[in-house]
C-alpha cells in the first residue's frame, strides 16, 4: 500500500489558518489527479484543495467547521490500487452561506508520521531555600551640586541615570543637558501585539440572556488590523466640503451617455479615483509608507487605489492598479465589476492586496462626517459622505444660493506628513472637483 499524506499549505503571505467550509469526498472514494478535495476558508477568499495524485481515500483528518492550520494533516490517500474515478462524489453537498471565489493552492504531500521520540524525563530542579531575600540597598547617593540636582529635577531627569564626566564621576550641568537630549532622540518603541492584545469581559449573564456569535474570518481580520492601526498610527483627520454642484450635472451627462450604455456607473467614487491618482503625483508623501525598524520613507511610483466595499461578512478592500493609466469609463466599469465579486464573495486575496491609498465612500448610507481608520502600510485614506444642498453665501449678489456640497475627511500618519501638507493635499482634490472642465472624461 503506497500512502500519501496531504498536508494544507501555506495558502497566502500572512494566513496561517482557515476554517474547514465543506469535505468534497468520503473514505472509499476513487479521486482523480487535481480533483477538490475540501474547500477552506480564510479571511480572504474560500479556496479549494486539490488531490496532488489520484488514489482512494483511506482517512479524512479533518472535519466541517474545524480550524486548520498550515502544515496539518488533511487526508490520507492509498496510491496502490486505484480504479476509475467515479463523476462525482457520493456525499450530497452541504449547503451553506455564498462564498467568495474558489481558487486552486498546490497541496503538500508529506511523509507518513512517524511515531514519537520518546520525552526525557523531567529535569528535577534543586530546592529553593525558604528564606526570604535580602532588602534591596538604597541607591548610593551620586557626586552632583545642588544646582545640578536641582537641574535634573525640573527637567524630569532621574540623576541616578546620568553618566559623570568629571573626577570620580562627577556629575555637571552639561552632563545633564546630554543626557536629556539623548532621551529626546531616541526612537519610540513601537506597540507589541501583547502591548494591544484585548483583554477579558465580565460575565453577561448576571444581568441577562445573551446570545455569543463566533466572528467570521473577515470580521475578526477587521477587527484586528484596525485595532493595530489605530494602537500605532497617530491618527489626523482633516474635513473639508466640496462644492460638486457644477460637476454633478456633468457626472449626470456622461453617466447617461458614455457609462450607462456599457453597464456600469459614473459614480463620484469613480470620479474622485481620477483626481486622486493625479494628487498623489503631485503629493508623494501621501502614497508611501513608513518603515520605523529601518526608519526609511519608502516612496512608491505606482498608483493602486484601494477602494471600500460594504458586504454581507463585513468590510472588503479591493485594489484598483494603475489607477492613473485608466480613464474615467475604465475606472467605472472596473469599479463596478469589484464590488460585484466582493458582494458575491468572488474576489482573490490577490485583488485585495497592493493598495498605496484607500477611498471609503459612505455617501449612499447618509451620515454628515466621520473618521476613517488608515489601512496599513498606507499613510492616508480618504472618506467621502453623502453630498446635500446648502445655503453658501454668494459675494457678486450678497446673498445665498443653494449649491451641492460634499463633505470629506482625509486621515493620515501624522509620523510622515505634517498638517500644513493634510491642508494643502485636501484643498487641491476639492479644487480639482469644483473645476469640473479641468476632468477629461478620456484622460
Amino acid at each position: 500500500m503506497a500512502v500519501f499524506n496531504v498536508v494544507l499549505p501555506e495558502l497566502s503571505e500572512g494566513v496561517e489558518a482557515g476554517d474547514i467550509v465543506q469535505v468534497l469526498v468520503a473514505v472509499g472514494d476513487n479521486i482523480a489527479k487535481e480533483q477538490a478535495l475540501l474547500e477552506l476558508e480564510t479571511d480572504k477568499a474560500v479556496v479549494e484543495v486539490p488531490a496532488p495524485v489520484a488514489g482512494t481515500v483511506q482517512t479524512i483528518h479533518v472535519q466541517a467547521g474545524e480550524k486548520a492550520a498550515v502544515g496539518q494533516l488533511l487526508v490520507t490517500l492509498d496510491t496502490a490500487v486505484v480504479t476509475a474515478p467515479i463523476p462525482a462524489s457520493p456525499v450530497a453537498p452541504v449547503p451553506h452561506a455564498p462564498r467568495e471565489a474558489r481558487h486552486e493552492v498546490a497541496p503538500v504531500i508529506a511523509a507518513p508520521p512517524e511515531p514519537p521520540t520518546p520525552a526525557p524525563p523531567p529535569v528535577v530542579p534543586p530546592a529553593v531555600s525558604a528564606a526570604a531575600p535580602a532588602a534591596t540597598p538604597p541607591p548610593l547617593a551620586v557626586p552632583a551640586a545642588p544646582s545640578v540636582r536641582q537641574l535634573a529635577r525640573e527637567i524630569g531627569i532621574d540623576i541616578q541615570q546620568v553618566q559623570g564626566s568629571g573626577p570620580g564621576g562627577r556629575i555637571s550641568i552639561d552632563d545633564v543637558k546630554r543626557h536629556a537630549r539623548e532621551l529626546h532622540t531616541r526612537p519610540w518603541p513601537q506597540p507589541s501585539r501583547e502591548m494591544i492584545a484585548p483583554t477579558g469581559l465580565p460575565d453577561f449573564t448576571k444581568w441577562g440572556p445573551i446570545q455569543p456569535q463566533a466572528m467570521s474570518n473577515v470580521r475578526r481580520a477587521t477587527a484586528e488590523r484596525l485595532a493595530h492601526a489605530w494602537a500605532t498610527i497617530p491618527h489626523v483627520t482633516q474635513f473639508d466640503k466640496a462644492d460638486i454642484t457644477d460637476l454633478e450635472q456633468v457626472r449626470q451627462h456622461y453617466d447617461a451617455q458614455r457609462v450607462r450604455p456599457l453597464g456600469a456607473r459614473l459614480t463620484v467614487t469613480a470620479i474622485v479615483l481620477k483626481i486622486l491618482a493625479a494628487a498623489l503625483k503631485r503629493f508623494p508623501q501621501f502614497n508611501a509608507s513608513l518603515d520605523m525598524t529601518t526608519h526609511e520613507m519608502i516612496y512608491k511610483q505606482y498608483y493602486h487605489l484601494g477602494v471600500a466595499v460594504d458586504t454581507d461578512r463585513g468590510l472588503l478592500v479591493p485594489v484598483i492598479r494603475h489607477v492613473d493609466q485608466k480613464n474615467m469609463v475604465e475606472l467605472s466599469i472596473e469599479l463596478a465589476q469589484l464590488a460585484e465579486r466582493a458582494r458575491n464573495r468572488k474576489l482573490t486575496p490577490d485583488e485585495m492586496q497592493g493598495g498605496t491609498f484607500t477611498v471609503t465612500n459612505l455617501g449612499g448610507l447618509g451620515g454628515t462626517h466621520f473618521t476613517p481608520i488608515i489601512n496599513p502600510p498606507e499613510v492616508a485614506i480618504l472618506g467621502l459622505s453623502r453630498s446635500s444642498m446648502e445655503p453658501v453665501y454668494d459675494q457678486s449678489t450678497s446673498t445665498f444660493i443653494p449649491r451641492l456640497m460634499l463633505p470629506l475627511a482625509l486621515s493620515y500618519d501624522h509620523r510622515l506628513i505634517d498638517g500644513a501638507d493634510g491642508v494643502r493635499f485636501l484643498r487641491w482634490i476639492v479644487e480639482a472637483l469644483q473645476q469640473p472642465f479641468v476632468l477629461a472624461l478620456e484622460g
